[in-house]
């Protein structure tokens, strides 16, 4: 009996020093959560029960249990590396098949997917509205980035604050003409974009007609774009009409993009002073451009920065959290299957109830502590020697009392 019980003991002491040296071997894996040996006494029991005088029968491997407690997050300045503070995991997907892991590296592959190391693609919420900014949360979705350029958008609008001489030239007795420079008091350009994404000048002129009134009139890579409109100003040289948006007309670029009608904001606008100024000339239209960049904002949100200067979502980072991490089954490369033990995964976002917090540019590092692990490797090692030494102890006895006569 004491060699079946020793035995137990020697098999215990050996798994604990496995369990203590795939720890230490992981202590550099991103996102690896250490394991824990847990054992329980063995009691050999007879139909009527355990005597008050009964003696173990030895030890046994309960479980191997993972210890979820936070690694600490290590950063990286790459935007494609993101690590999570809480509870939650990242889901992957690989030919459909959902796995979740704390591991946070990823990449791009040829064909513009986030995956990790093993080709898992990153699972994410797809866009809802890019407008609203809206994600459809019911459904869940491969994260891609975008590989071809991002569409051009036709100029609209001009929001226009400039500020016009309180002395200017009355020129009402000159007709209007954009070559003739003696015919307007001032001009001032900007550059437009029609649908195709091609760029266009357009210029503003402005010519006094009066005490307080000003004609301005436009014109797109040298045409003029419909008639004058009149500007009033008060007094106290604020804009006194028009109160709303201008609109000089429809200008038709010879590439075949659709027509510019382009709405002209001129409420802020002044007269004072002895020169004429432009502020601000902001408008609403861009070329097409090309990827430049990846940015993931703190709840998830994945947006593709392109050489136009537009920022594109492009989803929403998916979270899962589960009733009993613990009961996740171990798939191998920093991956965890669902189980029934770990309970129905909740699916969310960043920063929502306990997914934790989302850190783009940095990495979970392993929660394996060294030297807590050194001192369980000598302590599993003076486990082993102790039921070695019950074997030896035992078979010394045993000789002895086959040698009795």
């Amino acid at each position: 009996m004491p060699f079946s019980t020793a035995l137990s003991g020697l098999n215990a002491a050996s798994a604990d020093l496995r369990v203590t040296g795939n720890n230490i071997a992981n202590a550099g894996t991103n996102g690896f959560k250490e394991s824990r040996a847990e054992f329980a006494d063995v009691f050999a029991t007879a139909y009527s029960g355990i005597s008050s005088t009964a003696i173990g029968a030895g030890v046994k491997l309960a479980a191997v249990t993972q210890q979820f407690t936070q690694g600490n997050i290590d950063f990286t300045g790459n935007n494609l590396d993101l690590a999570l503070s809480g509870k939650g995991f990242f889901v992957t997907s690989d030919s459909g098949t959902l796995s979740y892991a704390r591991d946070g590296a990823f990449q791009i592959d040829r064909n513009g997917y986030v995956v990790n190391s093993g080709g898992s693609r990153l699972q994410a919420y797809p866009v809802q509205d890019p407008l609203l900014g809206t994600f459809n949360t019911g459904t869940l979705s491969d994260l891609q980035l975008s590989t071809t350029a991002a569409p051009p958008s036709a100029t609209t609008r001009v929001d226009a604050v400039f500020n016009l001489q309180a002395n200017p030239q009355d020129l009402s007795a000159i007709p209007f003409d954009s070559t003739d420079p003696t015919s307007y008091n001032y001009s001032t350009s900007l550059t437009v974009y029609d649908s195709l994404g091609q760029s266009h000048i357009g210029t503003l002129f402005f010519r006094n007609t009066g005490p307080l009134t000003w004609d301005t009139h436009l014109a797109v890579d040298g045409t003029d774009v419909g008639a004058g409109q009149t500007l009033t100003f008060a007094a106290d040289g604020s804009l006194a009409s028009p109160t709303t948006d201008v609109n000089f007309g429809v200008f038709t670029p010879t590439n075949g993009a659709n027509p510019l009608d382009i709405a002209f904001g001129f409420t802020s606008a002044t007269q004072y002073g002895t020169s004429n100024s432009v502020t601000t000339l902001n408008q609403d239209g861009y070329a097409s451009g090309r990827l430049t960049g990846v940015d993931i904002s703190n709840d998830g949100v994945v947006f593709a920065r392109f050489t136009n200067g537009q920022s594109l979502a492009l989803g929403q980072v998916a979270i899962a959290s589960f009733a009993n991490p613990q009961g996740l089954q171990q798939a191998g490369n920093n991956r965890w299957l669902a189980s029934f033990a770990a309970g129905q995964p909740v699916y969310g976002v960043a920063g929502n109830g306990d997914l934790g917090s989302l850190q783009s540019g940095g990495l979970e590092a392993s929660n394996v502590d060294i030297a807590t692990q050194l001192v369980n490797l000598i302590t599993a090692q003076r486990d082993f020697q102790a039921n070695a030494q019950v074997i030896t102890t035992d078979n010394t006895i045993t000789q002895t009392i086959i040698n009795i006569r």
